[in-house]
C-alpha cells in the first residue's frame, strides 16, 4: 500500500499538487517574461544568475520580481486566511473580505497613510517605517475579536449571523474611511484611489520583504494547525475532549489570519474573494480534510493571484486596470454558485 493511501485525501493531493505547482510556476514565468516590454525566457535566466543587460536587470529585478514575489506573499496569505478561518467558524462562506477583516486591515491602513504623521509621533523611531503594516494588521486584528465575541454571545455560527456581521464592519469600516478620504490633501486621495483598488506593482523590496515575512509566519502557524481545525469541525466542546485546546488554538489562528491580511492588504490593497475561492477549489479538488486541504488551497491561492496579474497587464497595454477588479469578477460569480449550490444547507 502506497503512502498516498495511508495519508488523508493522499491519493488526490499529491497530482493536484504537482499540476498546481506546474501551473503556478508557468504563470510565474510568464509575469516575468511579458509586459510591455517582453523578454525571452534564456534572457530572465540569464539575468537570474546575475547577468543580462542593464535594461533587463532594471526590469526585472526592480518591477517584476518584487511584483511576483508580492504575489506570492497575497496569494499564500489570502488564501490560508479564508481556510482558516473557514475552518475555525465552521462556515464554508466565511472569507477575511466578506466577513470585515479585509475592512478592518483597509480602514488601519488608510489611517496610516492620512494621518500617518500623528500616529507616527507615538511610535519607537525603529517602528515608524513600518507603521502601514502595523495599522492594517491592527485594523484586521480588531475585527477578528469582535467577530468572534458577537458569535459566543450569540450562542450560534450560523452562516447568516456571521455574514450580516461582516456586512456591518464593512459598512462601518466605509464610512470611517470616507471620512478620511474627505480630510486627505491631494496627494493622499490619489494615494488612496490607486491603493483602493489593489495592485501589485507599486510595492518596493521593503514593502515586499514585509509581506513574505508575514506570509511566512501565517503559512507555519495555518499549516501547524491542520489537526486543530480539522478537529473544530466536531465542534468545540467534542474538540475539547479530543484534547484541544480550543481558545489557544483560535488564538494562534486569529493571529497568522490578522498577520497575512493586514500585510497583504498593506502592501498591494484590497484584494477580494482569493480568501474564499482557493479553499473551495481545495476542498472540491482533496476533500475537507486539512492536512491535505491547506497545501492545495495556498497554491490554488497563488495561482489565481499570478493569473490576474498577468491578465490585467495584458488586458489593454500600456494601461493597467486594478487586480482587484480582476479577483472580484473572479470571485462574485463564484459566491453566487456557491450560495446557490448551498442553498438547501443554509440556515439562519
Amino acid at each position: 500500500m502506497s503512502l498516498a493511501q495511508h495519508i488523508p485525501g493522499g491519493a488526490r493531493r499529491r497530482p493536484a499538487l504537482v499540476l498546481l505547482g506546474a501551473t503556478a510556476g508557468l504563470l510565474a514565468l510568464a509575469g516575468l517574461m511579458l509586459g510591455p516590454v517582453p523578454i525571452a525566457a534564456d534572457r530572465v535566466a540569464a539575468v537570474l544568475l546575475g547577468g543580462g543587460a542593464p535594461m533587463e536587470r532594471a526590469i526585472l529585478l526592480d518591477i517584476r520580481l518584487p511584483r511576483l514575489m508580492l504575489a506570492l506573499a497575497a496569494g499564500v496569505a489570502l488564501a490560508l486566511s479564508g481556510a482558516a478561518m473557514q475552518g475555525m467558524l465552521r462556515n464554508p462562506l466565511a472569507d477575511p473580505g466578506l466577513i470585515g477583516v479585509t475592512g478592518g486591515a483597509s480602514l488601519g491602513a488608510v489611517s496610516a497613510i492620512v494621518l500617518g504623521e500623528a500616529l507616527a509621533a507615538g511610535l519607537p523611531p525603529a517602528l515608524r517605517p513600518y507603521l502601514l503594516p502595523l495599522a492594517a494588521f491592527a485594523g484586521g486584528a480588531a475585527v477578528i475579536a469582535f467577530l468572534f465575541a458577537l458569535v459566543r454571545r450569540a450562542g450560534e455560527r450560523a452562516v447568516a449571523t456571521i455574514i450580516l456581521a461582516g456586512v456591518a464592519v464593512n459598512a462601518i469600516a466605509g464610512a470611517l474611511i470616507g471620512g478620511l478620504v474627505y480630510v486627505s490633501d491631494d496627494q493622499q486621495l490619489r494615494d488612496l484611489t490607486f491603493w483602493s483598488m489593489g495592485g501589485l506593482g507599486a510595492a518596493g523590496w521593503p514593502v515586499v520583504g514585509v509581506a513574505l515575512g508575514c506570509a511566512g509566519v501565517t503559512l507555519l502557524l495555518v499549516l501547524r494547525a491542520a489537526r486543530a481545525l480539522d478537529l473544530m469541525q466536531l465542534g468545540e466542546r467534542a474538540a475539547f475532549h479530543a484534547g484541544l485546546d480550543v481558545v489557544a488554538a483560535h488564538h494562534r489562528l486569529a493571529l497568522a489570519t490578522a498577520l497575512g491580511v493586514g500585510a497583504v492588504t498593506a502592501a498591494a490593497g484590497p484584494i477580494g474573494f482569493i480568501g474564499l475561492v482557493a479553499p473551495q477549489l481545495a476542498r472540491l479538488t482533496t476533500g475537507p480534510t486539512h492536512r491535505a486541504l491547506l497545501p492545495v488551497a495556498a497554491l490554488y491561492g497563488l495561482a489565481l493571484v499570478l493569473a490576474a496579474d498577468l491578465g490585467v497587464r495584458l488586458a489593454v497595454p500600456p494601461a493597467e486596470p486594478p487586480i482587484g477588479l480582476a479577483t472580484s469578477l473572479i470571485g462574485g460569480p463564484f459566491f453566487l454558485w456557491l450560495l446557490l449550490r448551498r442553498r438547501g444547507t443554509i440556515h439562519a
